[in-house]
């Protein structure tokens, strides 16, 4: 692979990422937080493969004119017939000598990154791994009176480290994933992330109630509903889940970032 095909290599991938980091592909890859980093690495890229451009493009300008100064010198015909052996003897290495063809592979992610996106963490995901709770440096005041609009983490965090101090009769809005477990419980599940998709992990509540009679896993949910004291424990790693009591529930679609931060307080 020669300098000019590691440019354009380097100018497509850096096209790429600019293109995930400019809309919401890179929802799937990594965390919101991390986009101006994502887009900086996609200008540095494209100015990388445009530098390389520029640099081969002036070193081939400075042969050829350094070749043009040598036609016109004296003693031209041996010279001529010298260099015409050199560039013979080049032009032959040159043929027998082949750029392993297996680099060609690297353009593979690329062009995977570009024509399939891949579906974000669900179901699947949460139902082989343990939920992922963790108690929280504090619990920040709520606001008060109206509806409560909490996500899975932190509401699950609230009701298993503050047990459910500041929800008790409130009204809770909470929108997140289903999950069955084995024994078929539903979960309301979002998968929460520290950095990126590999390595984002399910925090889930469990579902009492008015729970829809049939539930599709990885069917969107907002669920309204209040605080229940039931607990019960993840069949994976025996982690805490806490029941929420569902008093309505409707599907929503896919929200654009499937993911959620880790909640600390």
């Amino acid at each position: 692979m020669n300098r000019q095909a590691q440019a354009a290599l380097l100018f497509l991938l850096g096209a790429t990422v600019l293109h995930a980091g400019l809309t919401d592909l890179h929802l799937r890859y990594v965390k919101a937080g991390l986009r101006p980093l994502l887009l900086l690495c996609g200008a540095v890229l494209v100015v990388t493969a445009l530098a390389t451009v520029w640099y081969e493009w002036r070193e081939a300008s400075g042969k050829r004119d350094r070749d043009g100064s040598g036609d016109g010198g004296e003693g031209g015909d041996g010279d001529g017939g010298e260099s015409g052996d050199g560039d013979g003897g080049g032009h032959d290495h040159d043929r027998g000598h082949h750029e392993p063809r297996v680099s060609w592979l690297l353009a593979l992610p690329v062009l995977a990154l570009i024509l399939v996106a891949p579906p974000a963490l669900g179901s699947y995901s949460a139902t082989h791994t343990g939920t992922a709770l963790q108690k929280p440096l504090g619990f920040p005041e709520l606001p008060a009176g109206g509806t409560l609009r909490l996500g899975v983490g932190e509401y699950a965090a609230r009701a298993v480290y503050d047990d459910g101090r500041d929800l008790r009769d409130r009204p809770i809005e909470i929108t997140g994933f289903v999950a069955l477990d084995p024994s078929g419980v539903p979960y309301l599940v979002r998968i929460s992330l520290n950095c990126c998709a590999a390595d984002g992990l399910p925090v889930k509540i469990a579902l009492t109630g008015e729970v829809p009679p049939v539930l599709q896993p990885d069917a969107w949910l907002e669920v309204t509903g209040t605080y229940s004291p039931r607990r019960t424990k993840d069949p994976v790693n025996d982690g805490p889940v806490p029941y929420f009591e569902v008093t309505s529930a409707k599907p929503v679609p896919t929200p654009n970032d499937p993911y959620d931060e880790v909640w600390n307080g």
